[in-house]
C-alpha cells in the first residue's frame, strides 16, 4: 500500500456540525430594582436564555410596584430601555395571597401562549421565598430559574457599581437602616455605611431601589427626587421622570 494513500478504514472529517440549541424562552419577574436588573443582565450575557418580557404587579389603588413603589410610568421607561414587552398585573389594594395566586395563576396560561418555557427571579439566598416559587410553578410547564442564587451579596453588589448600575433607593425599613437612606443613590460609600447585620444588597427587606441605568439597558433613564414620606412603617422615596 502506498504509504501516502488515506486508508479506507479511516473516516473522512465530517463536514456536519450539531447545531446550537436554540436559546429557551424567558420571562423574567420585575420589581423595578437592582436584583431584577442584574438577573436580566446576566440573562442576555447567556446564549441559552432568550428573554421575551418583564413582568410586573402593580398596586392598583396606587398605581405603583407594591414595595418599591416606583411609579408605572419609570417602569414603563424601564422596560422601553431593556428593548422588551412589559406584561403588566394590576392587584387590589389590599391584597390577599389568595387573590395574588390566582391573577398569577391566570397570567401562567398567557405566558405559555407566547411560548415561555423559563420563569426568571432574581432571588439570592432566601430559601423559603424560592421554595414558595417552585411551588407554584409546579406542574404549570414553566421551569423557575434563579441566575443570582447563593452570590455572595457583597460580592453580587461590588459587581453591579463595577460595571455601571445606577439605582435609588426608593423604599427604606427605618428599623434596619437609616431615614436619611430614603433616596440615595446605592454606591460605594452607601456599602460602607451599612450598619451591623444589613445586607448589602437590601434581601432581608432592608431596603429597595430602582434602576436608572446599567448595562443591560440601551440608554439611562433621567429621574429626579420627589417627595419622602412614611406609610405603614416604611419610608418611600418618590423619583420622577426628569428631562434627558
Amino acid at each position: 500500500m502506498n504509504p501516502h494513500t488515506p486508508s479506507a478504514s479511516i473516516p473522512s472529517p465530517s463536514t456536519h456540525t450539531t447545531p446550537p440549541a436554540a436559546p429557551r424562552k424567558v420571562l423574567l419577574s420585575w420589581s423595578s430594582g437592582k436584583d431584577s436588573a442584574w438577573t436580566l443582565y446576566q440573562l442576555q450575557q447567556n446564549p441559552a436564555y432568550e428573554v421575551i418580557g418583564l413582568l410586573t404587579t402593580f398596586n392598583q389603588t396606587f398605581d405603583r410596584v407594591a414595595m418599591h413603589a416606583v411609579r408605572r410610568q419609570l417602569v414603563r421607561l424601564q422596560a422601553e430601555a431593556a428593548g422588551l414587552p412589559l406584561y403588566e398585573i394590576e392587584l387590589p389594594y389590599p391584597c390577599s395571597n389568595e387573590e395574588y395566586e390566582q391573577r398569577m395563576g391566570a397570567f401562567i396560561e398567557q405566558a405559555k401562549a407566547l411560548g415561555t418555557e423559563l420563569f426568571a427571579f432574581g432571588d439570592l439566598y432566601l430559601r423559603d421565598i424560592r421554595t414558595y416559587r417552585e411551588q407554584r410553578l409546579a406542574g404549570t410547564g414553566l421551569t423557575p430559574v434563579f441566575p443570582l442564587w447563593d452570590i455572595p451579596t457583597g460580592q453580587l453588589a461590588a459587581d453591579m457599581l463595577a460595571a455601571g448600575l445606577v439605582a435609588h433607593l426608593t423604599c427604606i425599613d427605618p428599623r434596619r437602616v437609616p431615614v436619611s437612606w430614603a433616596g440615595r443613590r446605592f454606591d460605594q460609600q452607601l456599602l460602607a455605611e451599612c450598619p451591623e447585620g444589613v445586607d448589602p444588597c437590601g434581601e432581608n427587606g432592608e431596603f429597595h431601589t430602582f434602576v436608572s441605568a446599567g448595562p443591560m439597558f440601551r440608554q439611562p433613564i433621567a429621574v429626579t427626587g420627589g417627595e419622602v414620606v412614611e406609610r405603614e412603617g416604611f419610608v418611600f422615596a418618590d423619583l420622577l421622570p426628569a428631562a434627558p
